[in-house]
């Protein structure tokens, strides 16, 4: 028999607030949990050669994955910050027995105005461009929360 080990998410990933200069954020409800809506974020992901990639890698790749928006087009920021928080128990047997916590490192993506975007419909079912501080009460994450609060700061604004 040739079984192969399961394969686990790695408990590092990234968030990439989508946003215009006037600030109008991008959220999106997700597929698997309907209401729950958030910015773009995912897993860091094993490359070829075993070696984990990098924050911005994962921050790149997840935005055209999930919004069809090529970094490259726009000034995607390191915000230097991460949070780490509890895994919702419904979601850890998605990651290794025993994994709880996860370390998740925030960046911004401006554009100059909202644009379309294309979904990944198995991971989200529809979007809106909302005012920031609309989108921190519409978000479940209180790491996306603590991230548009970032964002408002970064403008000399406050929640």
């Amino acid at each position: 028999m040739n079984s192969q080990p399961p394969v686990y998410k790695t408990p590092v990933s990234v968030l990439v607030l989508v946003h215009t200069r006037d600030l109008q954020v991008l959220i999106m409800e997700r597929a698997d949990k309907a209401g729950f809506w958030q910015s773009v974020t995912g897993s860091l992901e094993r490359l070829p050669n075993g070696e984990l990639e990098q924050p911005v890698d994962a921050a790149i790749r997840e935005l055209k994955e999930e919004t069809g928006l090529d970094a490259a087009d726009y000034k995607l920021v390191d915000w230097h910050c991460a949070h780490v928080y509890e895994i919702y128990p419904h979601w850890r047997f998605r990651y290794a027995p025993g994994v709880t916590q996860n370390t998740e490192h925030i960046f911004g993506l401006e554009l100059p105005a909202p644009v379309a975007v294309q979904l990944a419909p198995r991971e989200h079912v529809a979007y809106e461009w909302v005012d920031w501080r609309e989108a921190a009460k519409r978000v479940f994450s209180w790491t996306n929360v603590e991230a548009l609060r970032k964002l408002g700061e970064r403008n000399n604004l406050t929640l």
